[in-house]
């Protein structure tokens, strides 16, 4: 029997009720196959600071260190909105990317047959179907960059500084051409190298590393045109390689057109050690402890865990296989519900995964 220790990390909002759920897809896999997930929850975000004054405790880093993998469900709420910006509890995230040396995110997008019709594209782009990878640089850029506060003779100035080194592209752009290779051997390069010097940058590292990868065709797109044309023709795309502020808005969008945000996962990796996995939401403080948010995020996050951390293909299958088996009975929480369709709640969806996975 194989162990995996995972640090689990409920946080804020509709965070802990996620979670729950998909900790029990993992028990359910654990059992089918032959695995034992341990599991140390620890704190981060707007509950960190409401207990300790600070959004990333030093133990919870300590904690995540030494896990074979981070599972995160959501941080952020209305109440610390007015909290300095080191306070914030997104601040969290930011901390422990940089802490675990997570510099690759992965972000699919993908349109399940089933929920076409929640598509907000017109239904002959949808019944192209969506599937695309964007890999998001995440410990570079602006992000992470030098800024600032100053006095102007127009008044009070900020600055954030957008800056990249050779190798943090080059690790970045590597990431995205093996995944190609995995799937439709297409990469699509995203920047705004026709204004930005660190984009000229950029693009020249990406360039050289596709030399090395002569069977994936390599193709460059400016960000705010990438915009449109994942709107215009999804279907065309394949992998999106982009930095870290422009890979958080292109998700984002490329996550609304296959039908709610609150389908997708996100596995976040570094060239070795734990990685940490969580939905591309946020906390819906709106709708926390009403049994109303979609655990199908945060319960492929755990699938991706299980195929990226864990290398455990197979019971990752399981899991999409799942997802995709309840959705064709019509079970919909609220965000993808659509006429005719069965309203179910957190706890009923997440039951229903569980009882159709398969060993």
């Amino acid at each position: 029997m194989a162990t995996f220790n995972i640090a689990t990390i409920p946080g804020d909002g509709i965070g802990p009720e996620v979670t729950v759920e998909t900790i029990k897809v993992l028990d359910k896999i654990g059992q089918l196959f032959g695995h034992e997930f341990k599991y140390t929850e620890v704190l981060a975000g707007g509950c960190a600071i409401d207990a300790t004054g600070h959004p990333l405790p030093q133990e919870t880093v300590n904690i995540c260190k030494k896990s074979d993998s981070v599972l995160l469900g959501a941080v952020g709420g209305w109440q610390w909105d007015t909290l300095p910006g080191h306070l914030r509890p997104e601040r969290a995230l930011l901390g422990l990317r940089g802490e675990l040396g997570l510099y690759a995110n992965l972000r699919p997008a993908l349109l399940h047959d089933a929920l076409k019709d929640a598509c907000p594209l017109r239904p002959d782009i949808a019944a192209g179907g969506i599937d695309i990878m964007v890999v998001r640089e995440l410990t570079g850029g602006m992000y992470f960059g030098d800024r600032g506060r100053k006095q102007t003779d127009l008044g009070e100035a900020a600055w954030d500084t957008e800056m990249y080194a050779v190798e943090e592209v080059r690790r970045i752009a590597k990431v995205a051409f093996d995944l190609a290779r995995k799937r439709k051997k297409h990469v699509t390069n995203v920047d705004k190298a026709n204004v930005l010097e660190s984009s000229r940058l950029w693009r020249e590292v990406v360039l050289e590393v596709a030399k090395d990868y002569p069977d994936i065709t390599l193709d460059h797109l400016y960000i705010d045109n990438a915009t449109m044309q994942i709107i215009r023709d999804p279907g065309f795309y394949d992998v999106m390689l982009t930095t870290n502020m422009f890979g958080d808005i292109l998700s984002d969008e490329a996550s609304q057109i296959t039908g709610s945000i609150g389908m997708l996962p996100s596995a976040s990796l570094s060239g070795g050690g734990p990685g940490m996995y969580e939905p591309i939401h946020g906390s819906a403080p709106d709708i926390a402890g009403q049994d109303k948010a979609n655990p199908i995020a945060t319960i492929l996050s755990a699938a991706m865990m299980l195929k990226y951390n864990f290398n455990l293909d197979k019971e990752a299958a399981a899991i999409e296989a799942a997802v995709t088996a309840v959705l064709a009975t019509g079970a919909r929480t609220g965000d993808i519900m659509s006429p005719g369709m069965r309203p179910v709640g957190t706890k009923e969806m997440g039951d229903l995964i569980v009882a159709q996975l398969k060993g």
